[in-house]
């Protein structure tokens, strides 16, 4: 590899005038840094992907044309999702890109991780994951969720790089092979694993955001971390399973607990058994259905294959 390759950063953006400021000059002078250097061509682009947002973000986004040759652009017709507007911008960079960087606008993410990552690179590694040395920049709930949630993904049989989020180098190789992912349904944190390829981490601090509020509530936090068990797993169905034959057992043994408390003359127990019997196949029914009925949605989504985003304008 040469030592002077062309970089694509990808900074999905929703809502973001507030910290678009900032977070443009941050980006477009690391860029223009690096150009000088020698370490990246002045090919590279910081490439702001606006998702759909109600604010002034693109009207910010379209004037730094104007102010940077290293920006570009890409304003997707509707609000699509964090995932879809990450790949978007992946996607419509890998053509013209030799290796994209994935960051988050709020900057939480180190920046000058970005120099690590291309060292990462240039020894021959297609993929760098972004890994957080430490949470203190989250609440005390938040670290023992996402601690949670890493060991339940990882019981559910998906490859998944701990305390990584999307803030990833990925090569033009790379961006290829994922490319041939179509799902509409995204996790990308457990789909760049599956590419394969050389891979490293890179440690860092996460810091505060800069300006702005966080546009990811508890309930899209939930929701992604749904998404990221039922579009990379199987096994809730298979536990189910596992469920349905213990509650099989446990009704076997009350039919026996209630044969015998009624032969031995204590009929008030019987009731009680029974109707705990029946309320846990109720819920257990309710559940699987549920969890069934989840697996059916994505396939009738997948079926359909409408686009994951539409590209409404992009400038480079």
């Amino acid at each position: 590899m040469r030592n002077n390759d062309t970089l694509y950063i990808v900074v999905p953006c929703y809502n973001e005038e507030e910290a678009l400021p900032e977070t443009s000059r941050v980006l477009l002078g690391r860029v223009a840094e690096l150009a000088d250097a020698g370490r990246v061509s002045r090919e590279s682009r910081v490439l702001f992907v606006d998702d759909g947002s109600t604010d002034g973000t693109w009207k910010y986004i379209s004037g730094l044309k104007a102010v940077s040759p290293y920006a570009a652009g890409l304003k997707l017709s509707r609000n699509r999702g964090h995932q879809n507007a990450l790949l978007a911008g992946l996607l419509s960079a890998k053509d013209d890109a030799d290796m994209a960087i994935s960051i988050d606008a709020d900057l939480q993410d180190d920046v000058s991780a970005i120099d690590r990552f291309l060292d990462k690179y240039y020894e021959g590694c297609d993929v760098v994951y972004g890994v957080r040395s430490d949470r203190r920049s989250d609440s005390a709930f938040k670290r023992g969720a996402a601690r949670l949630y890493y060991r339940i993904l990882q019981r559910m049989g998906v490859e998944i790089v701990p305390e990584h989020a999307d803030c990833r180098l990925m090569s033009r190789r790379a961006l290829d092979a994922l490319a041939e992912f179509k799902e509409v349904n995204l996790f990308l944190r457990g789909l760049v694993p599956m590419v394969g390829f050389p891979s490293a981490t890179v440690e860092y601090a996460r810091r505060e955001r800069t300006a702005g509020s966080s546009k990811y509530s508890v309930k899209k936090m939930l929701g992604l971390a749904w998404q990221g068990i039922t579009s990379m797993s199987v096994r809730p169905i298979r536990l189910i399973l596992a469920l349905g034959v213990t509650l099989l057992v446990l009704g076997l043994a009350a039919v026996v607990a209630f044969s015998i408390v009624t032969a031995c003359g204590n009929p008030e127990w019987k009731w009680t058994i029974l109707l705990a019997a029946i309320a846990a196949a109720c819920g257990l029914n309710l559940a699987a259905v549920g969890v069934v009925g989840e697996y059916v949605g994505k396939i009738y989504l997948e079926a359909k294959a409408r686009p994951r985003f539409m590209v409404e304008d992009y400038f480079k």
